[in-house]
């Protein structure tokens, strides 16, 4: 008989409570908070993957600009670790939650060549943070929908010309200066190319959502 979320929430809940890995997870974030650095280590390794490939990367858009929100993302780890709280969902929601803000810094940081508005960013987070289940699988389910996968089915839909100067520039993070040699146009004139095609691609985005 397949129990219903709200029966099978509570349950998940009290079974995580005394799995094997929850306790080892908590004893390493008892231990990091204390200042055991390499629990800490343990705790960023067995995460750290999960927050490149299905929070930064995807709402980044390149590797290079990833990397760097990872290892921002670490360094506030080690700084903040003492304020976190164990509330029996485990560190990877709180792991997430700092990471998205630091891929929100980074957005409105070079907010002219992205695909995301970090105010948009924003509300998902807040969204999230007050309807969601603080379930981990909850998170790692959701990050795990290849957000990639929808930016790739509306590139399909623009101009072509737009698609590859998105591809190129933005999820290559192709020097603006190449870029534009390679499309055959001045850099002037590849500013408001990409500037179309953004907002040709936030269109289609749009457009998409259910």
């Amino acid at each position: 008989m397949q129990l219903s979320l709200v029966t099978a929430y509570p349950l998940t809940v009290m079974l995580r409570c005394v799995t094997p890995e929850d306790a080892e997870e908590r004893e390493l974030v008892l231990r990091a908070k204390a200042g055991d650095r390499p629990a800490l280590g343990i705790l960023l390794e067995r995460y750290g993957r999960d927050l490149y490939r299905h929070v930064l990367l995807p709402r980044l858009g390149s590797d290079a600009h990833a990397k760097d929100a990872l290892s921002e993302t670490y360094a506030k780890v080690v700084e903040q670790i003492g304020r976190f709280e164990w509330q029996g969902k485990g560190i990877y929601p709180w792991l997430r939650t700092i990471a998205f803000r630091v891929a929100i810094d980074q957005l409105r940081a070079r907010k002219r060549t992205t695909l995301f508005a970090p105010e948009d960013l924003e509300r998902q987070l807040e969204k999230e943070e007050k309807g969601a289940s603080p379930e981990t699988n909850y998170f790692e389910d959701h990050d795990r929908r290849d957000a990639r996968a929808v930016i790739e089915r509306a590139l399909g839909k623009i101009n072509p010309r737009y698609r590859e100067a998105i591809r190129l520039r933005v999820l290559e993070d192709r020097p603006r200066e190449l870029v534009a040699q390679e499309l055959g146009v001045t850099v002037a004139t590849f500013d408001v190319l990409l500037h179309r095609s953004l907002t040709a691609l936030k269109k289609a985005l749009s457009s998409g959502e259910s």
